[in-house]
């Protein structure tokens, strides 16, 4: 009985951090797929997929650990901080660094979806949008 208590606050507690991450950028979905532990104390892994239609950007914003793209369907363009821009399509991947500020925007006619995978610190949230 403990352990279903103990997974539903997790689960709502990644609902929440998708739900304020969406809120953020009006326009994209993000479905949650996985949130666990890891063997590492205070991190925990979360994938998501992530919905852009046509035109719309992710303001620049970073996260609290590292984030792993997959590139599912569409034209991305990632901005990091301090870095020439990179334009990618469906199977394409890109590591971006804790903490890095950046930007992605749905450059193509069509949706773009990605699977992000991040592994962060618990308890922080998932998105921080740059000052």
């Amino acid at each position: 009985m403990l352990t279903r208590a103990v997974a539903a606050v997790l689960v709502a507690g990644g609902v929440l951090a998708l739900h304020s991450a969406q809120a953020q950028f009006p326009g994209l979905k993000r479905t949650g797929l996985m949130q666990n532990d890891l063997s590492v104390p205070g991190r925990e892994v979360v994938q998501v997929r992530v919905e852009f239609p046509p035109g719309l950007v992710a303001a620049n914003h970073s996260h609290p650990g590292e984030e792993l793209v997959y590139v599912v369907e569409g034209l991305f363009e990632y901005q990091l901080e301090g870095e020439p821009a990179v334009k990618l399509k469906a199977g394409d991947v890109l590591f971006i660094p804790a903490g890095k500020n950046h930007t992605v925007k749905n450059i193509g006619s069509g949706n773009a979806t990605e699977l992000a995978t991040y592994i962060v610190e618990k308890g922080k949230p998932l998105v921080v949008l740059a000052k």
